[in-house]
């Protein structure tokens, strides 16, 4: 026996069967159930039994429930329990710690916290006992943040050891002498002397001088200074005793 068309209610052959939604259709009568556009095995899409093309397949919406004087009540109701659950909660929980649930996460840190607490402490306690034990003596060492900075005792005249082999070190310049008021020089001619060191003057009545210079008609002023003129330069000023010698 041949099943009979779901749409025409007619028989349908095996030729021109179509078997879908528990039904069997002809090619024909297997259509949209509002356009009746032909549809196929991938096109078609189904509700309660009935083939829809996708422009038409019914969309499923939401029943909205009236405020109905019944409703409005169970609503009121539901929030004064929801109200009343919230508030015995809360006097439950007054005077009670909260506890935090121990996730690996928490554990890890609380792991990493330990850790740092750990090399804080040992921190505080190397830099105290370093503190005590020089203060304990009286006389100890300071802190290393305490202690002046470190000048450097290397002379540019006097290079490091293991340069000292490559050149002889240039004497230092005798200190300069106290330098007291300008006298008039005397009238007398002077000598000749000649710079052992280079000096500039600190002062516009002084003459500045290279080592070698000649020093014409010197004239004695006090213990620490002299009078003359630089033959090289033509200038005439004050000059300090210590930095030349008489030729």
């Amino acid at each position: 026996m041949n099943p009979l068309c779901g749409r025409c209610n007619k028989v349908v052959y095996p030729t021109e069967k179509v078997n879908c939604l528990d039904k069997y259709w002809h090619k024909g009568c297997f259509s949209c159930e509002v356009c009746k556009m032909t549809l196929n095995m991938k096109n078609y899409k189904g509700f309660e039994k009935k083939p829809y093309c996708n422009a038409h397949y019914p969309k499923t919406s939401f029943t909205a429930v009236a405020d109905t004087p019944e409703n409005l009540r169970l609503k009121q109701q539901s929030k004064m329990q929801s109200q009343v659950q919230y508030k015995a909660e809360f006097e439950n929980s007054k005077g009670k710690g909260f506890t935090v649930t121990d996730t690996p996460e928490m554990q890890r840190l609380k792991k990493t916290q330990d850790q740092i607490s750990n090399v804080k402490y040992h921190e505080d306690f190397e830099k105290a006992r370093g503190g005590g034990g020089g203060g304990g003596g009286g006389g100890g060492e300071a802190p290393p943040h305490q202690l002046p900075p470190q000048q450097n005792t290397t002379s540019a005249h006097h290079p490091p050891a293991a340069t000292q082999n490559y050149y002889e070190p240039e004497p230092e310049p005798a200190p300069m002498p106290v330098r007291q008021a300008a006298a008039a020089p005397p009238a007398s001619a002077g000598k000749r002397y000649r710079a052992v060191y280079d000096y500039a003057a600190s002062d516009t009545d002084e003459v500045s001088f290279q080592d070698g210079d000649v020093i014409m008609d010197v004239q004695q002023i006090d213990e620490g200074w002299m009078y003359g003129r630089v033959e090289r330069t033509g200038a005439v000023g004050m000059l300090p005793a210590n930095y030349v010698e008489a030729i």
